[in-house]
């Protein structure tokens, strides 16, 4: 819905306050990482919403370090921040879960990553296809396209088709051939995962979703997580996104999910995504040798790129901060974007939502980039490379 620009006054005037937990201002810090600043990192989030951001949530747990705060309007009807549990939708996040669940397959040996996807959807590929490793669709070398290829975060494309019904099979694009030869090049997609979906059904004869529920939601007990099909409400307690126009800021928390399905559907909340991080990392969800997979990045140049190289392995992405090697997943969907991110040893974790009030930028906004400062590099301003 669309509200008038005084009513956001109002909500602006009542959401100044921020929610952090009770505890030192600073943490000890592990070998290599800042020591935790927490009035700098209320800082950061105090005085939400503004011209660019309504809402923020930040949960860091480790032995490095604790700290959480939220800041900003749950809803225009609801001007108190955000619960810190709130739930909200988590985009390319879903990822983790749909890479667990193939690895797991690979691990019962019902997958084998080095055979082809084809051997597996013989209906979904044109026999001219070349033969595309699974394993290059985990670590997006696979070159497939996909039917969409329009900015799907576009206001303007967003606004008209968020309530959109697409089929799982409605997307990979079968009229052209892959962009490029299988494992030579990593673009990030989601046709990739889309595709891993399919297969997930294909092998198992059960859906995504159930298996996603059997195998990671149920045995972890992640409540507040869930896998909303074609269903476009968010449910229970939630952070409403918004998009800024002219004439106020418009409600677009409800959109139906089946266009992102496997790939960017999910809901969930910092506490399940913080307890995510540590069952995986530790070795819960997955034998030794397929937890090494999420981490194996290939080594091959970014497509279209003659210097950058890849970056992302299956699917966490690998950054240096300061000496210090972080694996991160983030996720982005209109009125959301959010990140979870780790070292390997578990010591500082981060996971963090924030509500952009404009869809469609290419950077997180600077609020996500400072809190990624203060939580692994110590400024707000992070000084990164990815390797």
């Amino acid at each position: 819905m669309t509200v008038s620009t005084r009513t956001i006054a109002v909500a602006l005037a009542a959401a100044i306050a921020v929610a952090a937990s009770p505890g030192p201002a600073r943490a000890e810090a592990a070998e290599g990482l800042p020591a935790l600043d927490g009035d700098k990192l209320a800082g950061i989030i105090t005085g939400l919403p503004d011209d660019q951001v309504s809402a923020a949530l930040v949960q860091i747990r480790g032995p490095a370090g604790e700290w959480a705060g939220t800041s900003g309007t749950t809803s225009l009807r609801n001007a108190a921040p955000p619960r810190p549990d709130s739930r909200f939708r988590i985009g390319s996040i879903t990822k983790v879960f749909t890479a667990v669940v193939v690895l797991q397959l690979m691990a019962e040996k019902r997958i084998d990553l080095d055979r082809p996807i084809e051997r597996y959807l013989p209906h979904d590929f044109p026999p001219r296809y070349p033969d595309i490793p699974v394993r290059d669709l985990l670590d997006f070398t696979s070159g497939l396209n996909s039917k969409f290829d329009v900015d799907t975060k576009d206001p303007e494309w967003f606004l008209e088709h968020r309530f959109d019904l697409v089929g799982h099979r409605d997307h990979l694009d079968t009229s052209q051939l892959p962009s490029f030869p299988p494992g030579t090049a990593q673009r990030y997609a989601d046709i990739d995962y889309l595709m891993l979906g399919l297969l997930v059904e294909r092998v198992t004869g059960h859906s995504w979703a159930s298996e996603v529920h059997r195998r990671i939601i149920d045995p972890l007990h992640l409540t507040g997580t869930s896998t909303p099909a074609d269903d476009p409400r968010i449910p229970g307690p939630h952070v409403h996104g918004y998009e800024a126009t002219d004439d106020g800021w418009v409600d677009i928390s409800a959109a139906n999910p089946s266009l992102q399905w496997s790939a960017a559907s999910m809901i969930s909340t910092a506490p399940d995504l913080d307890r995510l991080l540590v069952a995986l990392f530790g070795g819960r969800l997955l034998p030794a040798a397929q937890l090494e997979e999420m981490f194996t990045v290939p080594d091959v140049p970014l497509f279209g790129s003659t210097k950058d190289r890849a970056s992302i392995g299956a699917p966490f992405t690998r950054t240096v901060f300061n000496g210090v090697t972080i694996w991160a997943k983030s996720g982005d969907r209109p009125g959301y974007n959010n990140a979870m991110a780790s070292t390997r040893d578990l010591s500082r974790r981060l996971v963090y939502s924030v509500n952009p009030l404009h869809m469609g930028t290419s950077e997180p906004p600077a609020v996500a980039k400072a809190v990624i400062g203060a939580t692994f590099v110590g400024q707000s301003s992070p000084a990164a490379r990815s390797t």
